[in-house]
């Protein structure tokens, strides 16, 4: 029998299951099943243009239906490239009914608006946002946005002479939960013609093959930091979007405000939930919260069927670029993939990247060059952290040193006597370090250790390089003394100097 997956038309044997289609399938992540009965599907406001240069997704704007009905007769005939510039690409020509207002309007990168060449209503045209910009297109008075690109912004930037719009389609919603569910039972019997989608995938605000835009570098930064191990934890799913909530709180600006289409991914930038990755199920109005970092391109069937509590896979576009934490040969080599220069600060053997600027991804990829600061490995101290025992404190220390956003951090030397050296990482008056995972007899040689809110010393960070059996390596009484974990590299800590920056690198236990 025959079944989609992913969109692809896959022979499996009769009676196969999930388990055997997905043999390789990590089952603490959901896929969804839409049956064939499923399938008598509504259609969405999504439009599939196929074009010589590939295919585009818009999503059509109420303006869309007024102007030109519920059809797709405008894209019957080819429509040819007839100009374009580094602003916009425009397909046509054909006639309409627009009113043309003769005055510029903002446009931004992926609307896509109904103008028309010499103010003749005869000679419209589409075209293409290929970046945010004041024009005027002969447009009506209302600036004539019809759609946005929502998938395949690559292509707008690869349009030249000769490129053409030959045909659309539909794009039809099969996520209707009377027959269709997500899954994580390898033991679910398959159906001829049924649709198994195993991952989402969202396209980055800003990033095109032809050109990256850095308006919302951080807000995508924070988005690729969060679904960086490639799961989406759900943890709150309500009737309009669903939320990651595994780097809740984490500071992020509000970089752009847009209306929260289908699909429209959105980090939070104030509040509670501060930090919080939705993806949303409907459109919804624009929120000063909220401020856009993607779109999901594909998978978006799991993001209407699943539940608080389930995980899938999810993949973002552009990869993270963060070199932060390498060895520099391996820092070389990720660069050299991904076509951008390195610039170096420091020098030595066995070199460590302990710094990157630009330091989001966006802007990197945009530069096309990054510095980057290393170090002689020699330098970089080697820490376990004890998340099973002090989870809240390891939390504050990952996130005032940078090893919440990257696998080197780092802290200011404070004070080195006899056994003991400090650090004075920057934490923020606000955050509580209530006592936890306190020492009881004798606190070992190398024990890491974060003085606790009950001595005036709150934040201080220590290590001894001897047992004691009195003292807390930060030189508080024991009920004054997170315990957080170890130092490995005990010998490196000779070199280190009052007033000078410790980089420390996290060991996990899984590598």
């Amino acid at each position: 029998m025959h079944v989609l997956l992913d969109g692809r038309r896959v022979e499996v044997a009769a009676g196969a299951t999930i388990g055997d289609l997905l043999p390789g399938w990590d089952t603490t992540t959901v896929v969804a099943v839409i049956r064939p009965a499923a399938k008598q599907a509504a259609q969405t406001g999504h439009i599939r243009l196929s074009t010589t240069a590939g295919e585009v997704v818009i999503e059509t704007t109420p303006l869309f239906a007024a102007v030109f009905g519920d059809d797709i007769d405008i894209f019957n005939g080819e429509l040819s490239l007839r100009w374009n510039d580094r602003y916009a690409a425009a397909f046509g020509p054909f006639p309409s009914a627009i009113l043309p207002d003769r005055t510029p309007h903002r446009y931004g990168r992926g609307d896509v608006v109904l103008g028309c060449a010499g103010y003749d209503p005869s000679r419209s045209v589409l075209i293409f946002s290929r970046s945010d910009h004041r024009a005027d297109f002969g447009a009506a008075k209302d600036g004539g946005v019809v759609a946005r690109v929502v998938s395949g912004r690559g292509v707008l930037d690869r349009w030249a002479t000769g490129d053409a719009i030959t045909g659309a389609e539909r794009v039809l919603s099969w996520a209707d939960r009377s027959t269709s569910f997500t899954t994580a039972d390898p033991a679910t019997p398959l159906e001829e013609g049924a649709e198994i989608v195993t991952r989402v995938e969202i396209a980055a605000e800003g990033y095109g093959e032809g050109a990256v835009d850095t308006t919302t570098a951080r807000s995508v930064e924070h988005l690729l930091l969060s679904m960086e191990k490639g799961t989406f934890v759900i943890g709150r799913a309500a009737s309009t979007f669903i939320r990651d909530e595994s780097m809740i709180p984490m500071e992020v600006p509000a970089e752009l405000k847009r209306p929260r289409r289908e699909g429209a991914v959105t980090v939070r930038a104030t509040g509670g939930s501060v930090g919080g990755i939705y993806i949303y199920r409907e459109e919804i109005p624009a929120h000063p919260a909220h401020t856009l970092a993607g779109q999901v391109v594909h998978g978006f069937e799991i993001v209407k069927l699943a539940d608080s509590g389930q995980r899938f896979s999810v993949s973002v576009a552009p990869p993270r670029f963060d070199l932060v934490g390498m060895p520099l040969a391996a820092a070389e080599a990720v660069a050299r993939e991904r076509g951008v220069s390195l610039v170096l600060e420091g020098g030595g053997e066995d070199l460590i990247v302990v710094g990157q600027k630009p330091a989001t991804t966006l802007e990197a990829l945009a530069a096309g060059s990054v510095t980057l600061a290393v170090l002689p490995a020699a330098q970089v101290i080697s820490i376990t952290l004890d998340d099973e025992n002090a989870p809240n404190t390891c939390d504050i220390f990952r996130r005032a040193t940078g090893l919440r956003t990257h696998m080197v951090g780092s802290m200011p030397v404070l004070f080195k006597f006899e056994d003991v050296s400090l650090f004075q990482p920057s934490i923020k008056k606000k955050i509580n370090i209530l006592p936890e995972n306190t020492p009881k007899d004798v606190v070992p040689a190398g024990s890491l250790a974060m003085t606790n809110e009950s001595r005036k010393g709150v934040g201080m960070v220590g290590v001894r390089v001897t047992d004691n059996s009195e003292f807390g390596p930060t030189s508080e009484p024991f009920e004054g003394t997170n315990l957080i974990g170890r130092v490995l590299d005990l010998d490196k800590l000779a070199g280190l100097k009052e007033g000078g920056t410790v980089y420390v690198r996290e060991v996990r236990k899984n590598g």
